[in-house]
């Protein structure tokens, strides 16, 4: 159903008969190898949470497959790595959006630059569903920061510390300033003690304050944004696709993202 380059893990249906919602990944790994590295580690980490927690996850690489019928299907869509391009895909997602369908996404998903080969023409997604517009400034090398949770009262932070150390990570500053807008309620964002953050070599690349939100939802939505999924990619040394770090290789973090997406599926 989802041509050669999908790949359905169903394990949990059949051990358990009582699924309690599934999730459909998009994802399209073909640039940057940190990129790449995080989409297979979370098409591989997500079906072993679903056994543990009663829900199936399927992804594909088949845009095309963002569509009504198809959506219909699943009460929670992951985008891992990028966004849809095609007027079509976009307009299905909106009508899921807006209709009641719950919505993770992580780092890159998020991106948008005028001119690249992601601009920022999408207005409905990028400030009025995720409010951010669009990409700012990055730091450089991935590096671990320390996380502050922001509130404690949602569900994606239940049984987190006020404070944890991320797994290392690309971190994303943007152009909208998400505390004035209404709609927007931060869940994380870095803490002070971060700080320097990023080790250049160029300047820029390196934070030495400001605040920088890191997981949002909106609240006329069901949706969360996490800047996470960026691993650390040895990219001086051949072959130049060694990675350093791993997303998943964080005890508190995973608690975050799955709470997160139980809250999504869970009615």
């Amino acid at each position: 159903m989802c041509g050669v380059f999908c790949f359905l893990f169903s394990a949990a249906n059949a051990q358990n008969n009582h699924v309690k919602f599934k999730v459909i990944a998009f994802y399209t790994a073909k640039n940057d190898q940190a990129h790449i590295s995080f989409v297979h580690e979370a098409n591989k980490w997500f079906p072993k949470k679903g056994l543990q927690h009663n829900f199936t996850y399927d992804s594909t690489s088949n845009w095309d497959n963002l569509n009504a019928n198809f959506l219909s299907k699943y009460q929670v869509v992951i985008f891992l790595d990028t966004r849809p391009d095609k007027p079509t895909h976009r307009q299905a997602f909106e009508n899921y959006m807006k209709h009641g369908g719950a919505w993770m996404g992580f780092h890159f998903s998020a991106f948008a630059l005028t001119p690249s080969d992601f601009p920022q023409n999408w207005d409905w997604y990028h400030n009025e569903f995720l409010g951010s517009g669009s990409y700012g400034s990055n730091t450089w090398r991935p590096t671990s920061a320390v996380l502050r949770v922001e509130d404690k009262k949602h569900p994606a932070t239940k049984t987190l510390p006020q404070t944890f150390k991320s797994s290392p990570n690309e971190w994303y500053r943007w152009t909208n300033d998400l505390t004035k807008n209404p709609n927007i309620k931060i869940i994380l964002s870095i803490d002070s003690s971060s700080f320097p953050l990023g080790t250049g070599p160029k300047p820029h690349e390196i934070w030495h304050d400001g605040y920088y939100p890191v997981v949002w939802t909106n609240k006329q939505y069901k949706m969360i944004y996490m800047n996470m999924g960026h691993n650390d990619i040895d990219y001086e040394h051949p072959p130049h696709n060694k990675e350093l770090s791993l997303t998943f290789d964080n005890e508190v973090q995973n608690r975050l993202i799955i709470n997160s997406l139980l809250w999504l599926g869970n009615k």
